[in-house]
C-alpha cells in the first residue's frame, strides 16, 4: 500500500517533488538493515563500538527523512538473535548504547509525532532496555506521524517458530492455516508488510530479517556504510522504488480479469 502522505503540507510535497520524489507514491512501510558499523570503525582504526555510536546519528537522519517523505512505518534491524554470539564487551556496549539513546531521544521523538515499539524476543534484553521500551510504547500525546519499530533480539526464523508454536498451542488444524492466519501470529500482526527494504554496506542478503513480510518488497542495496547513511541515501532508495514496476508475480501491463 502506497502511503497517502496525509501529514505532509503543500510545501513539503513541493520539496519532495523538487527532490524527484512523487509524494503520492511513497512506500508506507520501509525496513532497513543497518550494516557496516564495524567496517566504518575499522577504517578509522577504532573498535567496532565506535561505529555503533556514530550509527545513532544515521538513525536520527533516517527518522527525519521518513517523516519528511511521509513514510508511515519505519522498521530498523537493530540487533539480531545471532548478535548475542558477538564478544560480550561489544554486546554490553550495544545494550548500554541502546538504553542511553532511548533515554536521550524519548522527548524528541514524541515531539515529532514518532511512536516507538519493538519486535523480537524483548524479554531477552537487559531489564533497563525493557523498562525504557515499555515507557515509550504509548507514543506521543498528539497525532502519530511515524511508527518506529526496532527489531531487537529478532530473527525471522525465531519469529516463525514462535508463530507455529502459538498456532499449535491453540489447536489450529492444518486446513485452518492460510497465509492470512500466519500473518496474525507474527510479531508484525498489526503492521503492513514493508514495500521497500534498504540494506547498507554493499552486502546483498537479508540476513534472517522479516523473511515472511519481505515476500513482495522491493530490495535496495547501497554500498554506503551505515554511519554515513543520511537523508539523501534514503531519498535515493525511494526514488529507486518509484522507478520500479511492481507486478506481484503478474505480467507487466496485464490486468487480471
Amino acid at each position: 500500500m502506497i502511503s497517502p502522505n496525509t501529514h505532509s503540507s503543500d510545501a513539503q510535497n513541493r520539496a519532495l517533488r523538487a527532490a524527484g520524489i512523487d509524494p503520492h507514491r511513497v512506500p508506507e512501510h520501509v525496513a532497513v538493515i543497518m550494516d557496516g558499523n564495524g567496517r566504518w570503525a575499522k577504517r578509522r582504526g577504532e573498535e567496532r563500538v565506535f561505529g555503533h555510536a556514530h550509527g545513532v546519528e544515521s538513525v536520527r537522519a533516517t527518522v527525519e527523512a521518513a517523516l519528511e517523505s511521509g513514510v508511515r512505518y519505519l522498521t530498523l534491524y537493530a540487533f539480531s538473535t545471532e548478535n548475542w554470539n558477538r564478544p560480550k564487551e561489544e554486546v554490553d556496549a550495544l545494550m548500554d548504547l541502546l538504553v542511553k539513546t532511548l533515554v536521550q531521544e524519548a522527548m524528541e521523538l514524541g515531539s515529532k509525532g514518532v511512536r516507538l515499539r519493538a519486535i523480537g524476543d524483548v524479554t531477552s534484553l537487559p531489564s533497563a532496555c525493557q523498562a525504557e521500551l515499555e515507557r515509550m510504547k504509548d507514543g506521543p500525546e498528539g497525532d502519530v506521524r511515524l511508527d518506529l519499530i526496532l527489531a531487537l533480539s529478532y530473527s525471522a526464523k525465531w519469529e516463525m517458530v514462535e508463530a507455529i508454536r502459538a498456532m499449535m498451542g491453540e489447536g489450529l488444524k492444518p486446513e485452518d492455516v492460510l497465509p492470512s492466519t500466519i500473518d496474525k501470529y507474527l510479531q508484525t500482526a498489526d503492521l503492513p508488510d514493508p514495500e521497500l527494504m534498504i540494506r547498507t554496506s554493499g552486502e546483498h542478503r537479508i540476513s534472517n530479517f522479516m523473511l515472511w513480510q519481505l515476500a513482495y518488497a522491493e530490495l535496495h542495496f547501497t554500498s554506503v556504510l551505515w554511519p554515513d547513511f543520511r537523508k539523501e541515501q534514503f531519498f535515493d532508495a525511494i526514488r529507486d522504488f518509484q522507478h520500479r514496476e511492481r507486478r506481484f508475480g503478474a505480467l507487466p501491463n496485464v490486468k487480471s480479469s
